[in-house]
């Protein structure tokens, strides 16, 4: 079994490697809140946004998909309590909804060859930033969505990777 702890460790080589040869995520099973922690980008893109978030995941009871948005975390460091950032109302700050599909069938820029696909493009209009933001995520460990490996790119007519990949890790609440 992988752990977070080794992945954290590894290159953007290595990432990119890893996740070619990830698992397949039972849609079922991936519900709740998710501890991400962001790698690839570099301390100071790092410090001018964040390193750690959580990823949530839900059943749109209206349209049958799993669905989900990105919340923004207090940094607390990576074993440090789970803290949300709330707006003056108290409601959590939540940013980046995203439909979870399959992945496509001419894969994606990353050789995925199992998970599933974060479309960020089916929850925001055509104009707007994220809607060209694609991730593919995969199990890091076979038969278990705990932990997972994400990566980012964009969709604009061909695929653009960025620097960007994250785990995620389930968070039992």
């Amino acid at each position: 079994m992988i752990t977070r702890e080794e992945v954290w460790r590894m290159d953007s080589a290595a990432l990119a490697d890893l996740i070619s040869r990830g698992h397949a995520i039972d849609l079922g099973a991936l519900r709740g809140p998710y501890r991400g922690v962001s790698l690839g980008l570099g301390e100071l893109v790092e410090r001018v946004t964040w390193k750690t978030f959580v990823k949530r995941f839900w059943l749109d009871e209206a349209t049958g998909e799993v669905v989900g948005h990105n919340e923004r975390l207090e940094q607390t460091g990576l074993d440090g309590p789970i803290v949300e950032k709330r707006d003056r109302a108290g409601r959590v700050v939540s940013f980046g909804p995203f439909v979870v599909r399959p992945l496509p069938a001419d894969g994606t820029p990353f050789r995925c060859r199992a998970g599933l696909l974060l479309d960020y493009g089916g929850r925001h209009p055509v104009w707007h930033p994220l809607a060209r933001l694609r991730d593919p995520i995969v199990a890091l460990n076979e038969g278990s969505a705990d932990l997972l490996l994400g990566a980012s790119y964009l969709d604009v007519g061909a695929s653009v990777k960025t620097p960007s990949f994250f785990t995620l890790e389930r968070v039992e609440r």
